[in-house]
């Protein structure tokens, strides 16, 4: 591959990290390596079994657990950092061939580290290396920098029937 694109999938609608998950499973069914970095998640996942099962998928997590109800401290600021700088070396080294930064836009959205210092990692980035950034709430820079924006709209959602997450579909 010659030029490794900048993929985002925002907005509100349910599938953004699958969309993200399905092409890690895709790339790495064509030998390709996968780096995944999940912001704000803490909690394994269905999806994060993966990396059990593929060696050549790697997740790190580099969240402190659910802070919708509680406020971002500066822990949560620092996990964010380090995981920003995992992603900036990941980009920088050429080793991988997909990079995923998951919910990447809801740590600008809690501000743990700002949009200019996402958007100076993602011109680092290796010239072959393929990124997806995904989460809600995507500011206008990352859209105008990224080459394909696909946004997710919830249009009917069986959570609003009280329906609860369901492990292999919903976590």
């Amino acid at each position: 591959m010659e030029k490794g694109f900048i993929q985002l999938y925002t907005g509100n609608g349910k599938g953004k990290t699958s969309a993200a998950f399905g092409m890690a499973l895709r790339a790495a069914m064509a030998g390709k390596k996968v780096y995944i970095a999940q912001f704000v998640k803490s909690m394994k996942y269905s999806e994060t079994r993966i990396e059990t099962l593929l060696e050549n998928i790697t997740i790190e997590q580099f969240g402190r657990g659910c802070y919708l109800n509680r406020d971002v401290d500066d822990a949560d600021r620092q996990a964010a950092r380090d995981g920003l700088r995992q992603c900036q070396q990941a980009l920088r080294s050429g080793d991988w061939d997909l990079v995923i930064l998951d919910e990447v836009t809801i740590a600008l959205h809690f501000e743990l580290f700002s949009t200019v210092e996402l958007l100076r990692v993602l011109d680092e980035k290796a010239t072959h290396t393929e990124v997806i950034l995904t989460g809600r709430y995507a500011p206008q820079e990352l859209i105008d920098r990224a080459d394909l924006v696909t946004e997710m709209v919830e249009n009917k959602h069986y959570y609003s029937q009280g329906v609860l997450s369901r492990p292999g579909f919903d976590c």
